[in-house]
């Protein structure tokens, strides 16, 4: 479907319809290039690989494709043109680093779609697994690499005008680069989400986006701004198609729906971590909250339920993950005598 053009917020709709009432977004990229070899303890963090090795990133898309995923989201959450130049890459370079991240989605999504024509894998219906790329874009803390993207305070010093020149020309950069979809993930406060919403429009970006926030109690965002002020900022940008919440403990996905419901009518998304708490000192995850596999499955009726169309996983959740979210929706929306496979 040609999502980047027309009415943003009725293409969102068409593309609900045509998988059944709600999508499902992919897993931790991070979590799965690393179970499949990479080394990922450097600045750049998943964004390493596409200097080093794209052929695991288009592996890892390609095995929540196979899992049940609509949307697949691109490795440039902390790929950007500040950071690949300090590494010695020059503007035109990190730009195409940039463009590389969507091509090798799109790459994966070519790879799946033939397989379904040729029946590969039991793939055989490719009308219901219409599947989106999104553009990742990560907070300025991302990019900082100190765990601020995990508090949202980047210090008095740092402005509108500021995240506004940082993020511009990644932005357009993936807007232009094939992409159906700019994802703005992991928005720590209130600023930065006022930052893209008004980059969107100056911008002219002719793709739809969405904006996901974290929440570390259950009731704001990690800054300690108001989770309905900042969902506010999302649902009066025309080319906001969907706001709701990632990286974020399973345990406080249901309260944030709900309040995200009353300030907006625009789809909600939600793709919570594993539960597992994040050390952004030791830069590791601390193993000792997260939920199991099961447990995170087991939400995925309460979380649509409640309002959430479009649901998947973020930090330390994988393909499993995503299967069993895929296997729980349709199973939600069978037929009554029919199998599910």
């Amino acid at each position: 479907m040609e999502f980047g053009s027309g009415d943003p917020q009725a293409l969102m709709r068409e593309f609900l319809h045509l998988v059944g009432g709600c999508a499902v977004i992919d897993g931790g990229l991070a979590t799965e290039l690393e179970a499949n070899g990479a080394d990922l303890n450097d600045p750049l963090w998943s964004a390493k690989c596409l200097i080093s090795s794209p052929h695991l990133i288009r592996k890892v898309h390609l095995a929540y494709l196979e899992a049940g995923a609509h949307v697949i989201i691109t490795s440039s959450y902390q790929a950007t043109i500040q950071g690949f130049k300090s590494r010695g890459f020059s503007p035109e370079e990190s730009e195409d680093l940039l463009r590389r991240s969507v091509e090798i989605a799109r790459e994966a999504r070519d790879i799946f779609y033939n397989d379904c024509l040729r029946g590969y894998g039991g793939h055989s219906d490719i009308k219901k697994r219409t599947v989106l790329v999104a553009a990742s874009i990560g907070s300025y803390g991302a990019y900082l690499a100190d765990g601020s993207e995990y508090s949202g305070h980047y210090g008095k010093d740092v402005t509108i005008e500021n995240l506004k020149d940082f993020h511009r020309r990644r932005l357009e950069v993936l807007a232009e680069g094939g992409a159906d979809l700019i994802a703005f993930e992991t928005i720590p406060n209130k600023l930065e989400a006022q930052a893209y919403a008004e980059l969107l429009e100056e911008a002219n970006i002719r793709i739809p986006a969405w904006f996901s926030f974290n929440s570390k109690d259950g009731v704001n965002v990690v800054s300690g701004d108001s989770l309905t002020e900042c969902v506010s900022i999302a649902d009066s940008c025309k080319r906001v198609v969907a706001v709701g919440i990632n990286c974020t403990p399973p345990r406080f996905i249901h309260g944030l729906i709900l309040s995200i419901k009353k300030v907006t009518k625009k789809p909600i998304l939600i793709y919570p971590n594993s539960g597992e708490r994040y050390d952004a000192d030791k830069k590791e995850w601390v193993v000792s909250t997260g939920f199991t596999n099961e447990d995170f499955v087991s939400y995925v009726q309460v979380w649509h339920e409640a309002g959430a169309c479009l649901i998947g996983g973020c930090c330390r959740t994988t393909p499993k993950t995503i299967r069993g979210i895929s296997l729980a929706l349709q199973k939600e929306h069978a037929i009554p005598g029919e199998s599910v496979p």
